[in-house]
C-alpha cells in the first residue's frame, strides 16, 4: 500500500472517529469504546474489500457485514453514512426518538445494514446461514461478521463455528475485535476466551492475526483470507478500546458512557492532534 493511498484511509477511520463521538454525546448515550476499536476494520472493509454499492444497498449479489457486536452501531452508521448509504445529518439523530439510527443497528429501516443485531452471540450464527445460502444459489458473494472478544463467551458463537468448518464456509470471514475489554472489565478476568486462534483453529477455521490500526496489516490479513479455499476464516484482531481518545484508550469504563461537553472537547482535540500528526 503505498503512503498516499494509507494517508486516505487514515484520515477516513478519524472521521469516522469523530462521527462516533458526535453520535454518544448528542445522543449523551451509546457504546463510544468498542465503536472506536473497530473504525480502523470498517473503513478497509467498505474501501478496499467488501463488493457493495451504496446506491443499490439490496443487491443480491453484493457481500454482507453483519455487525454482531451490535451496541457498535455508532461505528457502524458512520461508515454507512460517509459512504453515502443515507445523509450524514441523520447521524445527528442517533438514538433519538423517531429518527432512522436507533441504538441497535435495524436491517428493515436502515439502507446498508444487512442483519438486525444487539442480543450478543448471534451473528456468527447469522453470518453462518448467509454463507449457506450463498453456496446453495451459487453465489460468489462472501460474509464478514464482526464479533467482540467478550461476545466470544457466548456458546452460540462455537456452535455457530462448528457448522460454519463442517459446511467448508470458505465464503465466511469472521473478525474477533480483540481489545481485551469488556462492560465488566478485563475479559481474561470475568471468563477468559484465550486462547482465542487456538480455539478456532480447533474448530477447523483458517486462524490470521493481525494488528486493528495497522492498514498495512489489515490488508495482509484480508489478503490471505481471500486467498483460503475449503474452510471458513477467522482474523484475531489486536485492538485498542477507545482507540483516537486519550483518556478512553484501554478503559472499561467507556463501554458504554457518554462524553460531557468538557470530554466531548478533549475527544475532538485528541482527534485533531493524530490529523496534524499525520499531515506532518
Amino acid at each position: 500500500m503505498n503512503k498516499a493511498e494509507k494517508l486516505e484511509l487514515q484520515k477516513f477511520a478519524l472521521q469516522l472517529r469523530r462521527d462516533v463521538i458526535d453520535e454518544v454525546h448528542g445522543a449523551k448515550s451509546g457504546h463510544p469504546g468498542g465503536s472506536l476499536s473497530i473504525c480502523d476494520t470498517l473503513t478497509y472493509l467498505y474501501k478496499k474489500v467488501m463488493r457493495v454499492d451504496p446506491k443499490n444497498p439490496k443487491c443480491p449479489d453484493r457481500d454482507r457485514l453483519v455487525l454482531s457486536k451490535g451496541h457498535t452501531s455508532p461505528a457502524l452508521y458512520a461508515v454507512l453514512a460517509e459512504c453515502g448509504y443515507f445523509p450524514r445529518e441523520e447521524l445527528a439523530g442517533f438514538r433519538h426518538t423517531g429518527r432512522l439510527l436507533q441504538g441497535h443497528p435495524d436491517m428493515k429501516a436502515i439502507p446498508g445494514v444487512d442483519m438486525s443485531s444487539g442480543s450478543l452471540g448471534q451473528g456468527l450464527s447469522v453470518g453462518v446461514g448467509m454463507a449457506c445460502a450463498a453456496k446453495f444459489a451459487g453465489k460468489d458473494y462472501k460474509v464478514y461478521v464482526i464479533l467482540g472478544d467478550g461476545e466470544i463467551q457466548e456458546g452460540m458463537v462455537w456452535e455457530a463455528a462448528m457448522l460454519g468448518a463442517h459446511r467448508k464456509l470458505d465464503n465466511l470471514v469472521a473478525i474477533v475485535d480483540n481489545n481485551g475489554l469488556q462492560i465488566d472489565g478485563k475479559i481474561e478476568e470475568v471468563n477468559s476466551p484465550y486462547p482465542i486462534t487456538d480455539k478456532f483453529a480447533a474448530f477447523g477455521w483458517h486462524v490470521i492475526e493481525a494488528d486493528a490500526h495497522d492498514f498495512d496489516s489489515l490488508e495482509a490479513a484480508f489478503n490471505e483470507a481471500a486467498t483460503v479455499t475449503g474452510k471458513p476464516v477467522v482474523i484475531v484482531q489486536k485492538s485498542v478500546k477507545g482507540k483516537g481518545v486519550s483518556f478512553m484508550e484501554n478503559n472499561a469504563a467507556w463501554h458504554g458512557s457518554a462524553p460531557n461537553d468538557e470530554q466531548y472537547a478533549i475527544a475532538m482535540s485528541d482527534l485533531d492532534a493524530i490529523e496534524k500528526g499525520l499531515e506532518a
